[in-house]
């Protein structure tokens, strides 16, 4: 950064192959000439002092790039992507209220600084200079990333930069309507808040920003409120891969249920008169619009960048005389709010202070070990208020003729669905959304009678996008809500899976526990479906969700299991704003009988309403000291049926359910061991990346010599006939269980 006075060095400095310091050259030099860019005269809208202000923040956001950059080069910052040539977005904050929730681009660092302008007892200059050093004193993510956010400002913080905070943007904004009806206890916004997505044009074309897009005029288009205001930030490249001139405009500009608005983001009056009629539209019809906002990108995509290397010179030079500072100088000027002079002062007096401080902030304490860098990956416990429940007659009238039969076995799917209808009674914050588990009541008829029971909007029939769906889930999570997404088979997870491993568990992480996104997502998974879907309505595959730091994955074997990990699920998630991921069995929705048709002995009686399972707890089936049979799910159903073989042929075992398979409950696992000879794993999972691996290493860690597992063949599942070929059987876990104890 240049910061000689002199017009010799002042000139030198901007021919500097070093766009920081030329830019900042450039800027100097130009403003003390009155070499200002053409423009549209000042719109109405800003005060003097307003505009003062506004152009302040966007002198902070420019001298914070560069000081980032001087950083870099000392080894003492560790981030370079600025926001240069999007400080327009300044007068997009001052045109929202700041309880409005902003999901912020990662350019946005001057919206960021003009929303704390606007709330007491902020200092957006210390709190982002200890952010680009690391420091554990950063107030967002107390050091572990460079990120915009502030819980103070209704800002929680992205790392995206594919667009993918969209959807969890549209899942807010659209429970704004269901606050409406009933506010929960734990409510971020004001009854009247929008809520804002800014992203750049780029990630305008990453599939989950067009999955958002879609979902909020869906939404609006089908009479839902949606009060959100989507920003695109078009500088017209993405890195290095230019954006067709206009394709933003053409492809997003006429789109059902959204109102198209746009604005050159080089002019602060403009922008800021265009994004309050935007912002005032979308508060007053509660309805989407898009804002397309013309910026330019300063100083490549990042410090690192070489942008000569793809992008013509003229071109970059273009950019940087088009520099939306020197358009607020002189709109300034045309304003009669501030001088050249005046302004040049402003610009001069921000960075000698953010270069004084910035040295003050390299001294502040870092992150050093593992323990604390891990910290903040579980949220903290919250206090809430104590639930009723349900009176009798309330409970007995939403039951209706189904409370008869609770006192009889029944198969999973049911007890699933009771212990549903009882959450929902007890807490009105639960939400259950997903595709046709409304007026279908789910593929598997889990959800049946639910949305008569709660209404429309208790029982959400979303479109078919499970990026949508947990999005969904996310933003009300983020409005006080306690979402029940439903995702209809875990095979349909992974075109989705970034939602839950880059947005939701990554929240509480990057914003040191101030955000969490509680919620418990059911996905309909595993295998053993008689000659229906292959690998489609069929996986067997966990890895993706038993790798994500801090999520709880539950996975219950038989319904009464289910109902009461269910029921777990929701007050980790309600106490502990923990996210949970529930996966059902597919075959043993409907299984009632175990060892020969019609002994109903897997079909369960409903527990106590009260009745939960601990998190992090096993269940152990029987004493026997021959063997144990580590499983879960299908695992555990199969290998009930092969103990019974076993006991036949004078073999002494037990069954130990894992239930929960992350984190793994590797203390229970070990007590419930105990006094066993042998232990065979059966993993119904594929044989590479999944549960066994981590049982295997665990076993061989407390010493179990005697260990063997059996698993699912690195395959995809077939339909038809050969079904469950590749998955573990009764008869191969019997032949399994008398290899390992050497008996033939």
């Amino acid at each position: 950064m240049a910061t000689a006075d002199s017009a010799e060095d002042l000139a030198q400095a901007a021919r500097s192959a070093d766009a920081g310091q030329r830019i900042d050259a450039a800027f100097r030099l130009r403003v003390a000439a009155g070499d200002l860019p053409p423009g549209a005269p000042p719109a109405e809208g800003l005060s003097p002092d307003r505009a003062r202000a506004l152009f302040a923040a966007q002198c902070l956001s420019r001298h914070l790039d560069l000081v980032a950059r001087d950083l870099q080069k000392r080894g003492e910052g560790f981030y370079t992507i600025g926001s240069s040539g999007h400080e327009g977005m300044a007068a997009v904050a001052a045109a929202l209220r700041p309880s409005d929730m902003a999901f912020l681009h990662y350019r946005d660092a001057a919206f960021q600084i003009a929303r704390a302008g606007q709330v007491p007892g902020q200092d957006p200059a210390w709190d982002m200079l200890l952010s680009f050093t690391s420091s554990c004193e950063d107030p967002i993510s107390g050091g572990r990333h460079k990120v915009l956010g502030s819980k103070a400002l209704a800002i929680p913080p992205q790392t995206s930069t594919i667009a993918s905070h969209l959807p969890k943007a549209v899942g807010a904004a659209f429970s704004q309507g269901l606050a409406r009806r009933a506010r929960p206890e734990h409510c971020a916004m004001p009854e009247d808040g929008i809520v804002l997505a800014s992203f750049g044009d780029a990630s305008a074309n990453h599939s989950t920003a067009q999955g958002a897009i879609n979902t909020a005029g869906w939404a609006a288009y089908s009479g839902a409120p949606m009060p959100l205001l989507l920003v695109c930030e078009d500088n017209g490249i993405g890195i290095s891969v230019p954006t067709p001139r206009g394709w933003i405009a053409e492809s997003l500009g006429r789109r059902a249920g959204l109102t198209y608005m746009a604005a050159d983001g080089l002019d602060l009056y403009q922008t800021y008169r265009v994004a309050s009629e935007a912002a005032a539209l979308v508060r007053r019809t509660r309805k989407p619009v898009f804002l397309h906002l013309r910026t330019v990108r300063l100083m490549g995509h990042a410090g690192s960048d070489l942008e000569l290397a793809y992008r013509p010179r003229a071109e970059i030079m273009a950019a940087e005389a088009d520099d939306p500072l020197l358009h607020s100088v002189r709109l300034l000027r045309d304003a009669g709010a501030a001088t050249p002079d005046e302004a040049l002062a402003i610009y001069h007096e921000t960075g000698a202070s953010l270069r004084a401080r910035a040295e003050e902030a390299i001294r502040r304490p870092r992150l050093r070990s593992a323990d604390q860098v891990a910290q903040s990956l579980i949220p903290p416990a919250r206090a809430n208020a104590r639930p009723n429940g349900p009176d009798p007659e309330t409970r007995a009238r939403a039951f209706g003729t189904e409370a008869g039969a609770m006192d009889a076995p029944q198969p999973m799917a049911k007890l699933i669905n009771w212990a549903l209808t009882d959450l929902m009674l007890t807490y009105p914050e639960i939400v259950l959304a997903g595709e046709d588990v409304g007026r279908k009541g789910g593929v598997y008829g889990v959800t049946q009678k639910l949305q008569d029971r709660f209404g429309q909007g208790r029982v959400i029939d979303t479109l078919l996008d499970e990026q949508a769906i947990l999005g969904l889930g996310i933003g009300m999570a983020q409005n006080g809500f306690l979402p029940i997404p439903e995702i209809q088979f875990l095979a349909y997870l992974h075109n989705a899976e970034d939602q839950l491993r880059g947005e939701a568990a990554t929240l509480p992480f990057f914003s040191n526990g101030q955000y969490a996104n509680p919620m418990v997502l059911r996905i309909a998974g595993l295998g053993y479906q008689r000659g229906f879907g292959g690998h489609f309505h069929n996986d067997n595959s966990l890895a993706v969700l038993r790798d994500i730091p801090g999520l709880i994955l539950a996975v219950p074997s038989d319904g009464a299991e289910a109902a009461m990990m269910l029921r777990e699920c929701v007050r980790l998630t309600r106490e502990e704003q923990r996210l949970c991921v529930m996966v059902e069995p597919i075959a043993l929705y409907q299984t009632r009988d175990l060892v020969t048709p019609g002994d109903g002995l897997w079909a369960r009686g409903y527990p106590d309403p009260q009745a939960r399972i601990p998190y992090g707890t096993v269940a152990r089936h029987g004493d026997g000291r021959d063997l144990a049979i580590v499983t879960y799910g299908n695992g555990a159903y199969l290998s009930a049926q092969a103990v019974h073989d076993l006991k036949a042929q004078g073999v002494d075992a037990r069954i130990v359910d894992l239930r929960w398979l992350a984190p793994l409950p590797e203390t229970a696992i070990r007590d419930a061991l105990k006094g066993c000879q042998a232990v065979l794993v059966v993993d119904e999972c594929r044989r590479s990346g999944n549960v066994s691996e981590a049982l295997m290493t665990l076993l061989a860690e407390a010493g179990h010599a005697r260990t063997a597992r059996l698993t699912a063949t690195d395959c995809f599942i077939a339909t038809g006939p050969a079904y469950a070929a590749t998955l573990p059987s009764r008869e191969g876990i019997v032949a399994a269980a008398n290899a390992l104890l050497g008996r033939g």
